[in-house]
């Protein structure tokens, strides 16, 4: 698995994880408790996988629809 996006925004996450469903690219979402714990402030970002093999495709469909990965 590789890190495709990491931000404190969940709409980014809920819309990046729709988009990828829709190309049919699996993809996981790391640390939702550790986000769930903190009271939901912000402090850690959600991180967004997918394996290593979907992933210059999956960068370039979230990239496509004006997701920074740089975030």
């Amino acid at each position: 698995m590789k890190q495709l996006l990491g931000t404190n925004d969940p709409t980014i996450i809920a819309f990046a994880h729709a988009l990828l469903q829709g190309e049919g690219i699996d993809c996981f979402e790391m640390d939702v408790n550790m986000s769930i714990l903190e009271g939901s402030i912000g402090i850690f970002p959600r991180r967004l996988m997918v394996a290593e093999a979907d992933f210059e495709r999956a960068s370039t469909v979230l990239t496509d629809n004006g997701i920074d990965l740089n975030e």
